[in-house]
């Protein structure tokens, strides 16, 4: 998630559980700790594939930042003890401030390798979006409310509110994510297509409209489902471009990118360049993640020794005022065949 929502989360959270004891201090004290896992940006892995894949890693482990909770509990209780609240409760307040900033990441669409260091795919339950305000919300109103205020008898009960109400909006997407996979899975055997994989994942700012990918071999689907649908999802066959992938073979970068996403992945020649798209973070045809991996030099493909970022066109508000109209209107046009053929062009 943002980095604003992981601050007012942790905010949050410390708040509800020493706010008793440490006041505002106990806000700017979780505000802080709560961005602390998304400090692992400023390392340089070495290529762009490696900036994206080891993001999220060993910074977002439970295991190192239950470790991590540990030592602060120690080091707080050694130099700054506080005779109002126990070691256990300092300890559970820490743990769950920096515990639940990769376990909010894990229901976004990325992947957060919540095991690290062991050799388990990342997590990503594509629940909800990067940005969203109805989670975010609540607890920002609680913070400045606290903030303002002071967690005094009015306002010291706003983060439990806020927490509680943020956190049953994010359950309430996880029955989102199943409506939307169920309807698309309906018409797929009404079709007769055999699913590789699906992923689902919201479109940009809401949780009304989801977006579900379908992956069929040489080819993929693409389906928009709404929550107030009443026809079925309706398929768009996009070419994926894996026979492509065939000259990835012996590419560390592109194994990583495969373990990475599940093996999400579209593939372009633009020009001399062998660009791999993540398919799953962004919108049809408007994603973040795109890579070289390979280059034809004299008719053949040669693997590029440091992968790099290709330019993306990330779409404009006339694109998202589409989307908003699609979560109302089911005759809503939206050309994601369009949308995806741009991927093809270069920047």
């Amino acid at each position: 998630m943002d980095s604003i929502t992981q601050a007012v989360l942790g905010a949050s959270i410390q708040g509800a559980l020493l706010g008793r004891w440490q006041g505002r201090k106990a806000l700017l004290y979780g505000a802080v700790l709560g961005t602390l896992p998304d400090l692992d940006v400023v390392i340089d892995y070495g290529d762009a594939v490696a900036q994206m894949t080891y993001h999220r890693g060993f910074s977002h482990s439970l295991f190192v930042l239950t470790a991590l909770a540990a030592v602060l509990t120690w080091l707080i209780r050694r130099f700054r003890p506080h005779p109002g609240y126990t070691t256990r409760r300092l300890f559970l307040a820490l743990w769950l401030v920096l515990a639940t900033h990769p376990l909010l990441d894990a229901f976004t669409s990325y992947g957060t390798q919540l095991f690290w260091p062991l050799e388990m795919p990342p997590v990503a339950w594509s629940s909800i979006f990067i940005i969203d305000p109805l989670y975010t919300v609540p607890l920002l109103i609680a913070v400045i409310a606290g903030l303002v205020g002071g967690l005094k008898e009015s306002t010291a009960r706003l983060p439990v509110i806020a927490l509680i109400l943020s956190s049953l909006y994010l359950a309430s997407t996880l029955g989102g994510k199943w409506m939307a996979e169920q309807r698309v899975e309906q018409v797929l055997d009404r079709q007769g297509i055999r699913a590789q994989a699906i992923f689902s994942t919201p479109t940009p700012f809401n949780s009304l409209l989801w977006r579900v990918i379908v992956l069929d071999g040489e080819d993929y689907h693409e389906a928009l489902v709404s929550w107030l649908d009443s026809a079925p999802p309706r398929l768009e066959r996009i070419p994926r471009g894996t026979t492509l992938a065939r000259h990835l073979r012996d590419s560390p970068q592109h194994q990583r990118l495969v373990w990475f996403t599940h093996g999400t992945l579209r593939y372009d020649q633009i020009g001399p360049a062998l660009v791999v798209t993540d398919l799953r973070l962004g919108m049809t045809g408007f994603h973040p993640f795109r890579f070289v991996l390979a280059e034809q030099q004299g008719g053949r493909w040669q693997l590029v020794p440091a992968a790099r970022r290709w330019p993306t066109d990330r779409g404009d508000l006339s694109r998202l005022q589409v989307l908003w109209q699609r979560i109302w209107r089911e005759d809503q046009p939206v050309p994601l065949i369009a949308w995806a053929n741009g991927l093809q062009k270069k920047p």
